[in-house]
């Protein structure tokens, strides 16, 4: 048994992982929301009525209406020392009112809310490119077929050297602001400097922004002769279409069974959970119902339309598969409809709705709870606060959860009984059917460290765009593992990261080396034809879906 110092160096790179994952969850798509906006005027004319006043520090007076927050900003605004800023009080008051309630109410700035809400619109305006900063200079990586970049003639391997008159490269720009700078209102232009190898001079282009895809639905193919494979990142206002067009992809190619996976997948917009269950399920059958203080009982129930009824399906779930990802796998489950496999999800059972203000800004309130059809709530408890709330994951971590189901304790009020008799559980998360624990077979201290730096992803670039003319001719996945298997890209990756700083130590790396090896070569087929290019190389050393595989074979 592991102790708790060597569980922690295997698990570091995950322990990282889940603290970037953590702060997606304290913002959007981890929300869940229900598509229910609210408009209203200045938040001020909820709290307090706006009178011309006589003060000469103002120019205006508030009458209170019983509140000690209208109260108070009265006060200030009518006789601070020197003058202030309503709004900027708002500003400071609006996060305040918030933070002592439950994890995933949130307020969001004006100036934040396009970057909050673009993943669950399914959009955005910019110039249609993904970019990698190499060595302080823009790499594009791909464009958007038929996007705007690729309409002018930009292309994989060229170099950003400039964005209308401010250069790019060389200079140490943060990425996220060559983002905002090349983001913008649709059919705006841009002006951007290419560097292009074999060209002498810089190319320029002048780029029409559009509307950019965001894909939620990252792929979907074929496993084996009958099962498909689809990998939902989130859920959002383009994920029920997303869906169905990969069903009809894999539907002509003779697919009777599915592999939906969840996993990482923070949620978003209930709708697309519950649309997508209404697939699988038979007409009138529950599929999660919500209630709270104020909302009386709403129930989901599935239609007729469903085209999956015969279908067998497993669903794949991990420890950062939460909100609407909860509610999928939950229907699905709670109906005997099918198997949940993977560890157990993160526990956010709360619905938010949407209040929008007139300066832009909105506030995201959990107005409700939401339960799985046997009643289960599957929300943890956040009373000993947001801070607490979060940790829970390292604490999983040290419980050896991750590895041992039966490090997961539950009382007998947590216990609820499907139609089929099946025992499921609720107070945290989803329980899987069939646990899958994290696979540590090739972890090292090498692998942590290359992994903790990048440079997998890093290498895999490099030599991407070094080798480009040669891997362009390849258009499956299936085909560039089989020319990048006698390109010898190990030994090349161990001097990579030597360059960078990490000495190969071989025997790690002998333990590490199928890992390595798949992972690089799943991320250059990344580059050159996108997810399709990733997912089934990946597929090899992923131990949860090998799992799912085997399990819908015997279905």
């Amino acid at each position: 048994m592991k102790n708790k110092r060597e569980r922690v160096i295997v698990f570091l790179p995950m322990i990282v992982s889940i603290a970037l994952i953590v702060g997606i969850l304290l913002g959007n798509w981890i929300t869940g929301i229900r598509i229910r906006s609210i408009v209203t005027d200045e938040v001020n004319r909820q709290k307090f009525s706006i009178r011309p006043g006589n003060n000469s520090g103002s120019g205006f007076s508030l009458t209170p209406k019983g509140s000690k927050i209208s109260s108070a900003l009265q006060y200030i605004v009518n006789e601070y020392v020197d003058s202030v800023s309503l709004n900027n009080l708002n500003e400071s008051v609006m996060p305040a009112l918030v933070d002592n309630l439950d994890p995933h109410s949130l307020y969001i700035p004006a100036t934040d809310f396009q970057r909050f809400s673009e993943p669950l619109v399914g959009n955005f305006s910019g110039i249609g490119v993904s970019f990698n900063m190499t060595d302080d200079t823009v790499a594009i990586i791909n464009t958007i077929p038929n996007g705007p970049s690729e309409m002018v003639g930009i292309a994989a391997g060229d170099r950003i050297i400039m964005v209308d008159d401010s250069m790019v490269a060389g200079v140490n720009m943060p990425s996220d602001d060559i983002v905002k700078m090349l983001k913008g209102p649709k059919n705006t232009q841009v002006k951007v400097s290419i560097y292009r190898r074999g060209e002498k001079a810089p190319l320029d282009f002048e780029i029409t922004r559009d509307d950019i895809p965001i894909y939620s639905v990252d792929v979907a193919y074929k496993v084996d002769d009958n099962t498909g494979y689809i990998k939902i990142s989130q859920f959002a206002q383009t994920t029920y279409r997303e869906f169905m067009q990969a069903i009809e992809k894999l539907k002509s190619q003779g697919v009777e069974k599915l592999i939906i996976d969840l996993r990482n997948n923070g949620g978003g917009i209930m709708e697309a959970a519950t649309m997508i269950a209404d697939q699988f399920l038979e007409e009138g059958q529950l599929i999660v119902y919500t209630e709270g203080r104020t909302r009386p009982r709403e129930n989901d129930y599935a239609s007729s339309r469903g085209i999956l009824k015969e279908d067998k399906v497993v669903v794949l779930i991990d420890e950062s598969s939460a909100s609407a990802s909860e509610i999928l796998a939950g229907a699905i489950q709670d109906n005997d409809r099918g198997l949940v496999i993977g560890r157990r999800s993160f526990g956010k059972g709360l619905v938010q709705e949407e209040m929008r203000f007139s300066d832009g800004s909105a506030l995201r309130l959990t107005v409700a709870r939401y339960y799985t059809p046997t009643g289960r709530s599957i929300q943890r408890s956040y009373e000993n606060g947001k801070e607490d709330y979060y940790h829970d994951f390292a604490e999983r971590i040290m419980r050896g959860e991750l590895e041992h189901r039966d490090s997961i304790k539950f009382d007998d009020s947590q216990k609820f009984a499907t139609p089929g008799g099946k025992i499921v559980y609720g107070g945290g998360g989803i329980m899987p059917d069939v646990f899958v624990p994290v696979d540590t077979s090739a972890v090292s201290e090498y692998y942590n460290r290359v992994r903790s730096m990048g440079l997998m992803y890093r290498f895999a670039f490099y030599y991407t765009d070094k080798n480009r003319v040669s891997l362009e001719q390849f258009n499956t996945a299936e085909e560039i593992e089989g020319y990048l298997n006698d390109q010898g890209l190990l030994p090349q990756f161990i001097e990579y990261a030597r360059g960078k700083g990490v000495q190969p130590d071989y025997e790690d790396i002998r333990t590490s080396e199928v890992a390595l090896h798949q992972t690089i070569k799943a991320y250059v087929g990344r580059n050159i034809i996108d997810n399709i290019g990733f997912y089934p190389i990946i597929a090899e050393i992923d131990y949860t879906l090998q799992v799912a595989i085997d399990t819908i074979a015997h279905l």
